[in-house]
């Protein structure tokens, strides 16, 4: 599973997501220094281990390399996520935990990614199963929400 990237490997890794592009080590020098002092070998140096850690691909072009990312920022991530979720020895209760810290938008988006997930047909027969849930479930699951008048 991948290592976290380190603060400047995430820094370059970020500029190669954006730009969606193959890059030079000029273009993300260039970019960089609007934010720190930086020489251009380390950018190198940076750019050079990411396409040994298989990050990014690369392709001369005269002297130089041009690179590009391997994978997604999202792919990145979830590896990241699942790598952390599998070290758990209990993953039932880190992922109660990790929703937990979610944000009712980040709730949202993991609904929406369940259902993308699940497919037509089991997003389809979600809520005949939810009709079928006892109402003291629901409640537990959305105890803000108001109850029916039927007790559900």
């Amino acid at each position: 599973m991948p290592r976290p990237l380190g603060e400047l490997e995430d820094a370059v890794m970020t500029r190669v997501w954006k730009w969606n592009r193959p890059v030079t080590v000029r273009e993300v020098l260039q970019d960089l220094q609007q934010e720190r002092t930086i020489a251009y070998t380390t950018v190198m140096t940076v750019l050079d281990n990411l396409h040994q850690k298989g990050w990014v691909r690369r392709e001369a072009e005269g002297r130089a390399y041009r690179y590009e990312a391997v994978s997604t920022r999202a792919a990145y991530a979830a590896a990241l996520m699942n790598d952390a979720w599998s070290q758990s020895d209990n993953p039932a209760a880190a992922l109660v935990a990790f929703f937990g810290m979610m944000s009712e938008e980040q709730r949202q988006a993991l609904r929406d990614a369940v259902r993308i997930v699940q497919g037509p047909e089991e997003t389809r027969e979600a809520p005949e199963a939810r009709q079928q849930e006892p109402a003291e479930a629901r409640q537990e699951e959305n105890p803000g929400a108001p109850q029916d008048t039927d007790g559900r």
